[in-house]
Parts: structure tokens; C-alpha cells; sequence
């Protein structure tokens, strides 16, 4: 072999070598995550729904994977995103809930007891900037007041647009949204006019994202009002002469807007080129409220609603679809993993080092429909309104417990998904285990006292 042959040989081998190492862009491919606000697991076409049109949701589940087992956060909103964001599960989170009744700021909804993020807590977006990725928000954030720590832009967010008070974001006609740290003023919304319907900016947001970050890799984080209350729409489409209540009306063609308008992000992806480049994951923060339940699919066959830590109150549609990557028309009935596995799946994703000490994994073996234990570990949750409550699951078991001295409720999830049958006399062993989670698993924080 001669010395010129061997250098070149040698220069392939090395850029063979290098190339196994540094990130495709299949391997680190956008990232969109839509979150629809107390959908029910079951009014989706997808998730067996029969009343609400969702054909772009639908569309998701044939074109992507869709999960039976996917858990929120939290039961509610704020502590269900902080989870999200940070890969932490809500023992260890800086929000825990909504309120708390002794910490916090004054915001602009008139509460006392709203809970920034801190400077040191460590979020998605974060982490994907640094990874190189443009990154932005539209929609409701809940983690943040006016000219704190927790404001988006100050937590690796761009660019963001939408509320930062969960509380304002009972209303789609305010007077106004944040646009970065500055507010943005929604003129024909006063004076009792009702012109501009924020989840229609939202979308517009998106989309103008989307084209201006085509050419570079992105995340798109879409927390959706829709259908939160109040049950706000500028028309009733399809549904206006149902012969249901007016609000169920008003539920049902905003679930159908917001289906639409994923429509639009899908195609627009499509247009763009970039849909094989481009992972989406579509879901709600928690499970639906009482109201919506007791007309459209709700809870499915779970028990309980939203605010409470049993499966009605955290199990969340979940698809993702990533075209060429994860399996297309597939449904994952086994898979159980949940919000905090989202941070280390993104990191993951970007071809960049997972942070330490988070709760979550990456699940995106499962993603990509590959094997993965996701059984020998435990998910947990603690909720702080009415009271104290956990839940934990660990394989098929669920343990639940409302208040420290209160006993430890134990359901097996494989033979009883709606938590009807209490067996913890049956099984002393588990009740233990659990019972030292419930103990060690979390750690105190000064903002949600426990007495």
C-alpha cells in the first residue's frame, strides 16, 4: 500500500470513527410538543371517542405510536409543567401546586401564593439551547410572575408568547398576553369587545416560529388552553345544533379548533420539508375536569378526575410520531413511564449528555419501539390541594395514601385499571415498600408544608 493510499485510508477511518460520535440529524430532530388543558384521555377519535371531531389528532395516532400508559405530572396544572420542564417528579419539584398557602408573590390574578422556578432549576429548554437549538413557547407557562425567575425567557425559552398566570388564562378574551418580558396588549378585547381569541394567536405564534426555524433544528413547546375553562369559542361549528347543553357545545368545538390547528402545524411541517426531521409529541397536562366527563369520553375507564392522584387525575393521551422513526399505526398498551421522562428524552434526542440527580429516564428506546424495562422503577406523585395525597406506581401495583397518617390504599393495575379493589390487606411485603417510598422518595419544600 503506498504511503499517499494509507493516509487516505487512514483519514476515512477517522472521519468514519468521528461521524459514529456526533449527532445526526435524524438522531437530533425538532422537537414540537403540543399539550391540550383537562382533554379527556377519551374524547379523542383515537382514544375511542365518538362525540368530538378529531381527525388531526387522529391522524397523529395512525402516522405516529400512541400510548395507553402515559402519566401527567401532577393532577393539575402548574406542578404537572414544572414536572414536565424539569424531569423532576413533584417531591422534588419547586411547584407542587396551583397555590401555596404560605410562599409565593402576589400576581397579577390577585392570589397570594404563586411559585416561580429559581435560577438553579434546570429546564428542557435550557438544555436544548444549549445543545444548539432555537427554542420557543406559546400558550399558558403557570411556572412564573412578572419579573421573576420564572419567567420563560429566563428559563431557556427565545422566544414565548401567551399567559404567564394560569389564573388569567381563564379567559380567552383578555386584555392582554406577555410577549417575551413586555406585555402585549389584545386591543380588541376591551371596551367589551371579544375579537381576538388567544388560542388563535397561539397558533398564529406557532406557525411563525416554525417558518422562521425551518432551516435550523428547534423546539416548539404548544401548552394549549383548550379545554380549560371557561368554555369560551367564537363559534360552535359542527356542534351547534346538537341537542346538547350549551357548554358541552362550547367544550366540543374547541376541542375541534385546537384539532384543527394541530392540522395546520402537521401541514405546515409537510410544506416546510421537515416533517421526517421533526418528532411531535401530542398530550394533556392532567386528566378532565368533573364537567367534561360527565358528557364526552372524560376519564375513560379510570377512576376519579382531574385533582386527584388516582388515574383519572394523571393518565394523559399521549402519541408521538416521528416519521421513519417510531413505529407508524402502532399502540403501546404496556409502556408506562410519564412527564419527567420527557427532559432526559429530549436531551437524548439532541445527541447531548443527560443532566444528573432528574427522576425521569429516557424512554426513547421505547419510542422507537425497542425494547426497555420500564418496569423495575417507580413513578411518583404528591398533591398539595385539600390536603396531602400520594400516589406511586411500580411495575403493575399502584400505591395511593391521603395524609401521612393515613393507611396506604394498594390496587394492581393489570387486573383492576379503575381502582375498585383495594388488596393492601392482601400484600403486607408491597404496602412496605411502598410506604418507605412514600418516606424517602421525596424531599420537604418550605412552600407546601405537610402540617
Amino acid at each position: 500500500m503506498s504511503a499517499v493510499h494509507k493516509t487516505s485510508m487512514l483519514l476515512i477511518i477517522a472521519l468514519l470513527f468521528l461521524a459514529s460520535f456526533a449527532p445526526s440529524s435524524a438522531q437530533s430532530p425538532n422537537i414540537v410538543f403540543i399539550m391540550a388543558d383537562d382533554m379527556g384521555y377519551g374524547d379523542a377519535g383515537a382514544y375511542g371517542g365518538k362525540e368530538i371531531q378529531t381527525p388531526n389528532i387522529d391522524r397523529l395516532a395512525r402516522e405516529g405510536y400512541r400510548f395507553t400508559q402515559v402519566y401527567a405530572g401532577h393532577p393539575v396544572c402548574a406542578p404537572s409543567r414544572n414536572v414536565l420542564m424539569t424531569g423532576l417528579h413533584t417531591g422534588h419539584t419547586t411547584v407542587r401546586n396551583n397555590f401555596s398557602p404560605v410562599g409565593g408573590v402576589i400576581g397579577l390574578g390577585g392570589r397570594k401564593g404563586r411559585v416561580s422556578l429559581k435560577d438553579e432549576d434546570l429546564t428542557v429548554a435550557e438544555v436544548l439551547k444549549k445543545a444548539g437549538y432555537s427554542t420557543g413557547m406559546t400558550g399558558k407557562w403557570g411556572l412564573g410572575e412578572p419579573n421573576t425567575s420564572g419567567e420563560p425567557n429566563r428559563q431557556g425559552f427565545d422566544e414565548w408568547f401567551g399567559y404567564l398566570n394560569q389564573r388569567r388564562a381563564h379567559t380567552y378574551y383578555p386584555t392582554f398576553l406577555w410577549l417575551n418580558e413586555g406585555r402585549f396588549d389584545l386591543t380588541g378585547n376591551g371596551g367589551g369587545d371579544r375579537t381576538q381569541y388567544t388560542h388563535d394567536l397561539f397558533t398564529g405564534f406557532a406557525i411563525n416560529f416554525l417558518r422562521r426555524h425551518a432551516s435550523e433544528r428547534f423546539f416548539l413547546y404548544i401548552p394549549y388552553t383548550i379545554p380549560h375553562a371557561a368554555f369560551e369559542v367564537p363559534d360552535l361549528g359542527a356542534y351547534q345544533d346538537k341537542p346538547w347543553p350549551e357548554e358541552k357545545k362550547a367544550i366540543a368545538a374547541m376541542e375541534t379548533r385546537m384539532d384543527r390547528d394541530i392540522g395546520l402545524i402537521l401541514d405546515l411541517l409537510d410544506e416546510l420539508g421537515i416533517a421526517d426531521e421533526t418528532i411531535v409529541f401530542f398530550c394533556s397536562d392532567n386528566g378532565s375536569a368533573a364537567n367534561i366527563d360527565e358528557h364526552f369520553g372524560g376519564t375513560g375507564p379510570f377512576r376519579a378526575s382531574k385533582g386527584s392522584v388516582y388515574e383519572g387525575g394523571i393518565r394523559t393521551p399521549m402519541i408521538v410520531r416521528w416519521p421513519g422513526r417510531v413505529p407508524a399505526g402502532k399502540v403501546n398498551q404496556s409502556a408506562a413511564w410519564y412527564f419527567a421522562d420527557f427532559l432526559p428524552t429530549a436531551a437524548e434526542l439532541a445527541g447531548i449528555a443527560i443532566p444528573p440527580k432528574l427522576d425521569g429516564i429516557s424512554v426513547l428506546p421505547t419510542l422507537l419501539g425497542k425494547e426497555q424495562d420500564l418496569t423495575n422503577r417507580t413513578l411518583y406523585w404528591e398533591s398539595h390541594a385539600r390536603g396531602f395525597h400520594q400516589a406511586a406506581r411500580r411495575g403493575d401495583w399502584k400505591a395511593v395514601r391521603h395524609g401521612l397518617d393515613q393507611p396506604i390504599e394498594l390496587y394492581n393495575l393489570a387486573d383492576d385499571v379503575s381502582e375498585s379493589k383495594d388488596v393492601a390487606a392482601e400484600s403486607d411485603e408491597l404496602v412496605a415498600l411502598f410506604d418507605e417510598y412514600f418516606q424517602t422518595g421525596r424531599t420537604d419544600n418550605p412552600d407546601y408544608p405537610l402540617h
